[in-house]
């Protein structure tokens, strides 16, 4: 089994809680709050630790409220190579009104890296040349430059590893720009990948093997929500729709999903098993509330159901 590093820059410490109902103007009684880990990369190596792999999770951490995240990945046993910042981590909160079953989820803006701090993210992923995969995910703070990925491209190169990256905007761009193994957007995503402001499902495959020809990367996966998600290589393409399941919570579960992808090619499984144990991993995460990521046993059970279908 290959080894797998994730990276995350902008890595939060989500609080989850519920109220009666969302009131302006009232103090409102929440429930006991839940506090975890969280983050692209953190999410995504908590999740593979679920399923019963391993991965080192690389993050800058400062400040009191950094000390405690480290707590927290510390009780779940998380391999970690924690580089200290001058910032305080950031915390999201993540509010349930039960009267509707609405939930609000306010993130709070990422914490300023400084230029030493990020290039030791970056180092610390370099010297770790025994690791196969690596999953960059998540937003960029304040400080890190938007080629960051890219820059982590050309890393995982040196190192013969296998760059996977799920993010958005500029940094999506420039990564696909330089090259990688694996891309995971959204439709909108694809959309600023191709420039194009509106993409119908049904011209995703089209679209992402011409990206796939013009070497912004070897596998591309493209998130379709509630339909699941389609795999599009040079010579090949899948779609998978998830399981019809008791959806509780979408949070966690684009992580879950990819947590599920590498874990599976870590493990030597068919790029078509991936992306179908990804999307188990997905569903899996939408039956637990809050921001509870999937649960190895949900997820194997829906995996094998997927497979008959």
């Amino acid at each position: 089994m290959s080894g797998i590093i994730t990276i995350t820059f902008s890595p939060c410490i989500d609080k989850s809680t519920s109220v009666p109902a969302l009131i302006p103007e009232k103090k409102l009684k929440c429930s006991m709050p839940v506090l975890q880990p969280g983050g692209g990369g953190i999410n995504v190596a908590r999740a593979i630790k679920y399923l019963g792999g391993e991965a080192t999770a690389v993050f800058p951490s400062g400040g009191y409220t950094g000390k405690f995240f480290n707590h927290l990945l510390e009780m779940e046993n998380i391999t970690s190579l924690i580089i200290e910042s001058s910032s305080e981590t950031r915390e999201n909160i993540i509010i349930v009104e039960e009267s509707s079953t609405n939930q609000y989820r306010f993130g709070m803006p990422g914490t300023q890296l400084s230029e030493e701090e990020w290039k030791k993210c970056l180092k610390a992923v370099e010297e770790n040349d025994s690791a196969g995969f690596i999953v960059a995910s998540g937003s960029l703070p304040p400080g890190v430059p938007a080629d960051i990925y890219a820059q982590l491209a050309k890393i995982a190169k040196s190192i013969n590893a296998k760059l996977i990256v799920d993010t958005s905007g500029e940094a999506l761009k420039r990564a696909a720009d330089e090259g990688v193994y694996l891309l995971k957007p959204n439709l909108s995503e694809l959309g600023t990948l191709a420039g194009l402001e509106n993409i119908d499902a049904g011209a995703v495959e089209s679209i992402a093997k011409k990206l796939i020809l013009e070497n912004s990367c070897e596998v591309m996966i493209v998130s379709l929500g509630s339909e699941g998600a389609i795999l599009v290589t040079k010579e090949e393409s899948y779609k998978v729709k998830p399981p019809k399941v008791d959806r509780k919570s979408t949070v966690g579960a684009g992580d879950s999903m990819v947590a599920g992808i590498v874990i599976s090619l870590s493990r030597g499984m068919s790029l078509k098993e991936a992306l179908q144990y990804g999307v188990a991993c997905g569903s899996a995460a939408t039956m637990n509330e809050g921001t509870s990521l999937c649960r190895k046993e949900d997820a194997d059970r829906l995996f094998e159901r997927i497979k008959l279908e």
